[in-house]
């Protein structure tokens, strides 16, 4: 498990609300704070707010998935031997709202955990086989618990 440098890495964050409704319950700070937390390296990154109409565009174009997901990342210097993490993140607004209201979750806690998930898979992080994938949300469960979140893989 990676051991996080207790100076904060630089971070240049640029964040879109295509999908504006979320605006108000996650704000700038807030997202800063939790993309912030889950960094272990500098990073130039966009968070992006979408509809489910361009998030299953993006999911599809790219992926291959013709659905909106909660979290797509494009990461576009997954070597960790790179100066600056620089990647986009797209939240499904729609997607995310479902599944927090089916999860019992406020949507902000649920929004948190998908924007520290995407900043993991940004710096490289991955869940495909099991191993990597016990590693990533160990990762989760302590950036969120240090957020003053609860484990989102608990019931």
């Amino acid at each position: 498990m990676a051991v996080k440098n207790p100076a904060k890495p630089k971070l240049t964050l640029s964040v879109q609300y295509a999908d504006a409704r979320l605006q108000e319950v996650l704000p700038r700070p807030l997202l800063r704070k939790t993309v912030q937390a889950a960094l272990f390296f500098p990073a130039e990154l966009n968070l992006r707010f979408v509809d489910a109409e361009e998030g299953q565009v993006l999911n599809r174009d790219y992926r291959g998935k013709d659905y909106a997901t909660n979290v797509l990342t494009f990461a576009y210097t997954e070597d960790q031997d790179a100066e600056v993490t620089q990647a986009d993140i797209i939240l499904c607004t729609d997607v995310l709202q479902r599944e927090a209201a089916e999860q019992g979750k406020a949507v902000v806690d649920h929004a948190q955990h998908l924007i520290v998930h995407g900043v993991l898979h940004a710096q490289g992080y991955d869940h495909e086989i099991d191993e990597e994938a016990e590693e990533m949300e160990a990762l989760e469960v302590e950036i969120l618990a240090a957020l003053g979140l609860a484990n989102p893989y608990q019931e």
